[in-house]
């Protein structure tokens, strides 16, 4: 160990202790540096309540006195030391004495960059900042591409489960299933995500974690991507391949909660350090885990931190923040008795709210293009409105209450649709209250929830019919859109996160109906990005209309979804029924033809081929509140899109005897 001067300026300092140092990961943490000539590590760690700290590690046989650190900077508690001669890839942690207790604790780095492959836990000494970027044209591109009236469709994956390469070891012959490297995975999930046309993937948390089966959502490192697929240069090179393929990188965060593990942030320095020290307040029970101290100016520096330095360092596109119902409120899953209320006497928690706000203020100001997208499930109010306005300042916001509903609607038996017809039209009623995405995440296909296939009622052809239309309904419905792996090709078994996803189901040739639905999918992305009504209004009252959202008896829902021209108005019309519906009237805007642009019941989708393949000219019939109506065929369990062009009417009196089968 050699004496060298601090790397923290005063200034540091005081913005440390405000909380709004944002690129604090500079200097917290282990970093190679040359001091006079000689080449090391400089160490930093905040642990205001240690009575000595040292830095331990195979270079001196994990021996707490060999290393001691300095501490810098009394009042922050700010530890510093320069130990010459190490290199990257040496393993260390910091072995801490607190002053209370005389508690003694060896703890993994706060703000380390890579760590051991579990079930190790040592934090590696790593330089980041050595690659270089190929993605200058997405990077230049990317808030255009990012907007609110930009085609977002995202795939949720989970990388350790999305696909597995078989090994055989030599020794007998074994064979196992191995996760894919970061490297391999960018190669592979690219060119699969670009051939179905989605925009984005977001991945389930990918922060270093120590347990397999927490998903990723009990975080250890908050600034090293999990060592199970690689080192962290490896997926800079999964998210550079990524942008160069066109594909935005959606990362989970999760700053709501971090587990108890001893050798991370619980109990850091024999104090509640990170999280708070009232149990009702800074613990969640239900989840084993504890809440951060937003109260705390260093530890909202050290998560926004976090989440400034994935954006900034590894060029990740957008932020999902995990669990946001769980900060917003004292008694979230806290019996009566077990919560403490704020200041005013009231549940919400005021701290966290002002953390939230704080977060999203930092995105926007130092990463211009980035996005925000809060899993919030309750009605808390302005989630996605700006600050300036009471918000919370998120770009977009989950509609969870739509996809329960949904989900809800669609499990039921066809014949008992028509009694619960408000669930797939309740969720207008608030559709603009927010910038919503649509999810159909992974939390809705574990836990004995069944795959989104085995959701569906019916025989096989019902099954894969009834997730064609809801799909296609999805896709019509105004918000981005999210859908889970695996929901894609209808996979039958729910999600398992030790095992890839059955891709074997798409190269059975005696059941072609998973590839069939996979090509729906990828045409609906198709038609998302081409067409502008897709998603040009998301956001507007004016680019959403019904046309018919009572046909109950019949399960049957028309809407209009418009962009910013009368020529890109296209008509979504779904029947949530096995019965076809010949001579179906429906009203439409504008005078002239509709031709069908995608129908979910296409033969080559696996449907009954019950499709209208001529234009359907209208008829200046008023119907359902439109000036104009159109005789076409309804398939059963489907989705249909209609497109306008200018053309003649057809006769009134023709057109109503159009078809042998009644109207209504």
């Amino acid at each position: 160990m050699q004496d060298a001067p601090s790397i923290f300026s005063d200034f540091d300092l005081y913005l440390f202790g405000q909380g709004t140092h944002y690129q604090i990961y500079e200097k917290m943490g282990a970093h190679p540096r040359t001091v006079n000539g000689i080449q090391g590590v400089n160490f930093a760690l905040w642990a205001p309540n240690a009575r000595a700290v040292s830095v331990i590690g195979d270079f001196n046989q994990w021996d707490r006195k060999a290393t001691p650190m300095q501490l810098r900077h009394n009042d922050l508690g700010v530890w510093e030391c320069f130990v010459p001669g190490l290199s990257i890839g040496t393993l260390y942690k910091y072995a801490i004495c607190s002053r209370f207790n005389n508690y003694h604790v060896d703890k993994a780095d706060p703000y380390g960059l890579s760590f051991e492959l579990r079930p190790n836990n040592a934090s590696v000494v790593a330089n980041i900042s050595d690659y270089t970027w190929q993605d200058a044209d997405w990077v230049a591109q990317r808030e255009q591409r990012q907007k609110l009236n930009s085609p977002i469709s995202i795939y949720e994956v989970h990388l350790g489960s999305w696909r597995h390469i078989p090994e055989r070891h030599q020794e007998g012959a074994v064979e196992e299933d191995r996760f894919m490297t970061y490297r391999e995975l960018a190669v592979a999930l690219a060119d699969y995500v670009k051939k179905l046309g989605f925009t984005h993937i977001e991945l389930l948390p990918i922060t270093e974690y120590p347990f397999d089966g927490s998903w990723g959502y009990q975080v250890t490192g908050y600034y090293a991507p999990t060592s199970r697929f690689g080192p962290p240069e490896d997926f800079k090179y999964f998210v550079d391949y990524m942008h160069q393929q066109g594909i935005g990188v959606i990362l989970d965060w999760v700053p709501s909660h971090f587990p108890k593990d001893g050798h991370a942030l619980s109990y850091f320095d024999g104090t509640h350090l990170y999280e708070y020290s009232d149990s009702r307040k800074g613990e969640h029970t239900g989840w084993g885990t504890y809440v951060f101290d937003y109260g705390r100016s260093e530890v909202r520096n050290f998560l926004i931190g976090s989440a400034l330095f994935w954006l900034s360092e590894y060029h990740i596109d957008g932020l999902r923040v995990d669990a946001v119902a769980s900060m917003l409120y004292l008694d979230y899953m806290r019996p009566e008795g077990q919560w403490i209320t704020n200041q005013y006497g009231g549940r919400e928690h005021l701290e966290a709210v002002d953390f939230l706000r704080q977060f999203n203020e930092a995105v926007y100001k130092h990463v211009p293009g980035a996005i925000t997208i809060a899993e919030e499930s309750t009605s808390w109010p302005l989630v996605s409105r700006p600050t300036y306005v009471g918000g919370l300042g998120f770009s977009f916001k989950w509609n969870m209450g739509w996809m329960h509903d949904m989900l809800e609607y669609a499990h039921l038996d066809p014949i008992h649709r028509r009694y619960h017809h408000n669930n797939i039209t309740f969720a207008l009623m608030y559709a603009y209250s927010e910038n919503f995405i649509l999810p159909f995440s992974h939390d809705e296909v574990v836990h004995l929830k069944g795959s989104m296939l085995t959701k569906m009622p019916g025989d096989l052809w019902q099954r894969f019919a009834n997730l064609r239309a809801l799909y296609g309904f999805m896709w019509g419905h105004p918000g981005k859109k999210l859908l889970f792996m695996g929901g894609e090709f209808g996979q039958w078994h729910e999600w398992n996160y030790k095992e890839s996803l059955d891709w074997h189901l798409l190269d059975a040739p005696s059941d072609p109906h998973h590839i069939q639905l996979q090509d729906f999918v990828r045409d609906l992305n198709t038609l998302y990005q081409r067409e502008p009504a897709f998603s040009s209004r998301d956001y507007e009252g004016e680019g959403f209309s019904w046309i018919d959202c009572h046909d109950s008896d019949n399960s049957v829902i028309s809407f209009m979804r418009r962009g910013h021209r009368d020529e890109e108005t296209l008509i979504f019309i779904s029947n949530f029924t096995p019965v076809p519906r010949y001579g179906y009237r429906v009203g439409v805007p504008h005078p002239g033809e509709y031709y069908e642009i995608i129908n979910s019941d296409d033969l080559r989708y696996g449907g009954s081929g019950i499709i209208n393949d001529q234009p359907m000219p209208s008829a200046p019939r008023f119907w359902q509140s439109c000036p104009h109506s159109i005789l076409l065929t309804l398939p059963p369990l489907s989705t249909i899109v209609l497109k306008w062009r200018p053309g003649e009417q057809a006769d009134v009196t023709n057109a109503a005897t159009a078809s042998q089968a009644p109207e209504e």
